[in-house]
């Protein structure tokens, strides 16, 4: 069965982000449903998170040739699916280690492989790339707000029954044959060595340091918005309509991306992206009233869409195995490890700061101004 290539590819997104919708929020009260104490769970988690750097950072650049992109994602979803599987078969902590490990070893690398192969296809076919890629957003809610329902009826065991539903979905739904295959060369199959590496992040690192900061300071609001609306007296159910509303923001600016931004560059996207950062943490460290927090969330589609928005387009223009590299290192850095050390730092700084924490979020995305690369290509 052949599916049309922008379908198949909104099918992985959707398969994907619908599966991480019920483990990142949720895996956490499964491990506790097993017994686990919180620092066990800390741990194992944060062992997760290194491996899912490690697996976008390692795995997905050894893909040098496009047109194996295919093959690649099925293999990686095929050793996820074995993995979840595996979390059936014991509960001991070594084992939930190992098992966690691999999992995000192989889960991670989907997202750099997937956004690759939309980069590659945007060069043989006419593709709205924020059209595909907002059914993801949509399947993150949908699986999270699935999950919470079916824990509140039958308890932790329908979190890790899902999961399984929605990866074994994903091998599925890539197993299927895209209309148009993704294309590569000869000289994309040859090995990059540290040369190639080198002069990537040479011509790129103006790039990356702007993505770095743009999404690392996102770390409070993921880490911290909730208990910081709480504590200014929001209902947990109005902490999660909030969350929501920044979905909603973000699914509609894909939608409308290649209209709205059409005439501008990746360097363009950083700027307003830059701006949006700034006034976005600005005004959660200055206020909680309602109205200045619906409109801090709809600016999420300019803090998160936009920069990702201008990540695929700068990534667009390089050729062949470059995009899988350099999507590999965006994910791994920008997606992941930024996130990850910003989120340790806004930790030390909510408990001393507080609030201040977002005026110090807006100042880490102040630099992106000036970091932006010089043209939206090569540089």
């Amino acid at each position: 069965m052949a599916l049309h290539s922008t379908r198949w590819l909104a099918l992985a997104y959707f398969t994907y982000f619908f599966s991480y919708g019920i483990f990142l929020p949720f895996w956490s009260v499964w491990l506790k449903g097993m017994g686990l104490t919180p620092e066990t769970i800390g741990i194992l988690l944060g062992a997760g998170l290194v491996a899912r750097f490690l697996g976008s950072l390692l795995i997905a650049p050894r893909v040098s040739d496009p047109s194996r992109l295919i093959a690649a994602l099925r293999i990686l979803a095929l050793l996820a699916l074995l993995f979840v599987l595996a979390f059936r078969a014991g509960t001991h902590v070594a084992w939930l280690m190992v098992v966690m490990i691999g999992f995000n070893l192989f889960f991670s690398p989907l997202v750099p492989l997937t956004d690759a192969l939309a980069n590659t296809w945007q060069k043989q076919i006419v593709m709205d790339y924020g059209r595909v890629r907002l059914w993801g957003s949509v399947a993150f809610v949908i699986g999270s707000a699935l999950a919470g329902k079916l824990v509140s009826l039958y308890g932790h065991q329908a979190i890790l029954a899902l999961l399984i539903l929605g990866i074994a979905s994903m091998l599925l739904g890539m197993l299927l044959r895209p209309h148009i295959l993704p294309q590569g060369s000869s000289r994309d199959r040859q090995h990059a060595g540290w040369p190639a590496w080198r002069s990537l992040i040479a011509q790129s690192w103006r790039f990356l340091a702007c993505v770095c900061l743009l999404q690392g300071a996102h770390a409070a609001y993921y880490g911290f918005s909730a208990i910081y609306w709480q504590g200014a007296g929001y209902s947990a159910s109005a902490v999660g309509y909030l969350w929501s509303l920044g979905v909603v923001a973000e699914v509609i600016i894909f939608a409308l991306s290649n209209r709205l931004f059409r005439r501008f560059s990746a360097r363009d996207l950083l700027l307003l992206s830059a701006l949006c950062g700034v006034v976005r943490w600005g005004l959660m460290g200055w206020t909680t009233a309602l109205p200045w927090l619906i409109v801090t969330q709809i600016l999420h589609c300019g803090t998160f869409t936009v920069c990702h928005l201008a990540a695929m387009r700068y990534i667009a223009t390089r050729q062949g195995s470059e995009v899988i590299r350099l999507q590999a290192v965006y994910s791994a850095v920008a997606m992941g490890g930024s996130i990850a050390v910003m989120t340790v730092f806004a930790g030390f700084l909510y408990q001393h700061l507080g609030h201040g924490v977002f005026w110090v979020m807006a100042l880490v995305a102040l630099p992106a101004m000036v970091l932006r690369p010089k043209v939206a290509a090569s540089v």
